[in-house]
C-alpha cells in the first residue's frame, strides 16, 4: 500500500496546495464574493469540516458550492450526483481537471475540500486545515450578521494545541489504525486513538466544548471525525474498544453538535459509509456497505445544557436550511 512506510505505519500526503485566499490578496487571489467554488464530497470528514465553518458564518452566498459523489476512482472525485455528470458551474467531471488546469504535471492527491478559481478554473488550494481558518479570519467582510468567532484571537494558542494532538492521534489516528500495515504499527495507532479519546471524554465532562464556553474550530475537527466513529471506524477501521455510544460523555457531546445547527444538518450517513466501504477495496474487498447503525440516536436528548456555554457565543445560530 502507498500510504504505508516501511515500518507498517499509515503516512498521509500532506503536500498540499498551500496558496491561500485573503483579504489584502497577497498571494493573488482576494476575496471575492462568487469568484469561488469550494468543492467538498459529504463523505469526507475533512470536507465536513469546511462545509460545516461555510454554514455556520453563513458564507452561502459568498462562496458556492460543489458536491462530489461519495466513491471516487485512482483519478479523483467526480461529480456524478450532478445531471450530465458535470459541475453546473465549473463544467467539469472530475476534480482532478481544476488541478491540471493549473499544474499540468500535478502528481499528488486530488482532494477535498479544494477551493477552485471559476473565471479560470483552476484549483487554488486544498489546505484543508488552512481553508477553515482563513474561512473564519479572512472571510469576515462577507461572514453573515451573528456570526460566531470560531478562532478567537484569546483562545487562539489553546485551539491550536488541541487541534494538533486531535489530528495525530484521533483525525488522523483512526486511519492510522485502519491502514497499518503490521500487527504492531496497528496496535501503537489504536493505543493512542484511545487513550487521546479518553483524555478527551476527561476534559468534556466538566466543560461543554473543547475550548472556552463557545464553539470553536476545535470543535469542527473533533465533530466530524466522532460523526464517522460507530458508521465506520469502528468496524473497518477496527478502532473497536468501544463504540462512541458506549463512551457517555463523547456520545453526549456530539450529540450536542449535532443537534446544533449546521453540523448534524451536513452529516449525510449513506454517502459517508459508501464512500468508506466501496473505495476502500483492500480493506473491505465484497464493497458491501452495512446498513446500519440506525441514525435515529443522535436526535435524543443529551443533556449537556448543564454545563452552561454558549454555543454562538454573542451571535446566533445559522437559519435553518430550506
Amino acid at each position: 500500500m502507498a500510504y504505508v512506510n516501511p515500518t507498517g505505519e499509515f503516512t498521509r500526503d500532506q503536500r498540499y496546495i498551500g496558496t491561500r485566499i485573503t483579504a489584502d490578496g497577497r498571494d493573488g487571489f482576494p476575496v471575492e464574493p462568487g469568484r469561488y467554488r469550494l468543492v467538498v464530497s459529504r463523505a469526507c470528514p475533512w470536507a465536513n469540516r469546511a462545509i460545516i465553518v461555510r454554514r455556520l458564518l453563513g458564507l452561502e452566498n459568498a462562496l458556492s458550492m460543489g458536491v462530489a459523489g461519495p466513491t471516487h476512482d485512482e483519478r479523483s472525485w467526480t461529480f456524478d450526483l450532478d445531471p450530465g455528470g458535470r459541475d453546473p458551474v465549473l463544467g467539469i467531471e472530475r476534480l482532478q481537471e481544476a488541478f491540471l488546469a493549473r499544474y499540468p504535471d500535478y502528481d499528488k492527491g486530488i482532494t477535498v475540500p479544494a477551493i477552485v478559481d471559476v473565471p479560470t478554473g483552476e484549483v487554488v488550494t486544498n489546505d484543508f486545515a488552512q481553508i477553515t481558518i482563513d474561512l473564519s479570519l479572512e472571510w469576515t467582510s462577507l461572514h453573515r450578521p451573528g456570526a460566531p468567532r470560531l478562532y478567537p484571537a484569546h483562545l487562539r494558542e489553546e485551539i491550536d494545541e488541541v487541534n494538533e494532538v486531535v489530528f495525530r492521534d484521533v483525525n488522523n489516528g483512526v486511519y492510522r489504525a485502519g491502514f497499518a500495515g503490521t500487527q504492531e504499527a496497528y496496535e501503537k495507532a489504536y493505543a493512542r486513538l484511545f487513550e487521546r479519546l479518553d483524555q478527551l471524554s476527561a476534559r468534556l465532562e466538566r466543560q461543554r466544548y473543547l475550548v472556552g464556553d463557545t464553539i470553536t474550530e476545535a470543535d469542527v475537527r473533533l465533530f466530524t471525525t466522532l460523526a464517522r466513529f460507530d458508521a465506520v471506524y469502528h468496524g473497518h477501521f477496527k478502532c473497536n474498544r468501544s463504540k462512541l455510544t458506549e463512551m457517555p460523555v463523547l456520545w453526549a457531546y456530539a450529540r450536542d453538535l449535532f443537534q446544533t445547527p449546521g453540523f448534524g444538518d451536513t452529516i449525510d450517513f449513506d454517502h459517508i459509509k459508501r464512500h468508506y466501504y466501496e473505495v476502500h477495496r483492500d480493506i473491505n474487498p465484497s464493497g458491501i456497505v452495512p446498513l446500519g447503525p440506525d441514525p435515529r440516536g443522535w436526535l435524543t436528548p443529551h443533556g449537556r445544557e448543564e454545563l452552561g456555554g454558549r454555543p454562538f457565543g454573542d451571535g446566533t445560530p445559522p437559519r435553518p436550511l430550506s
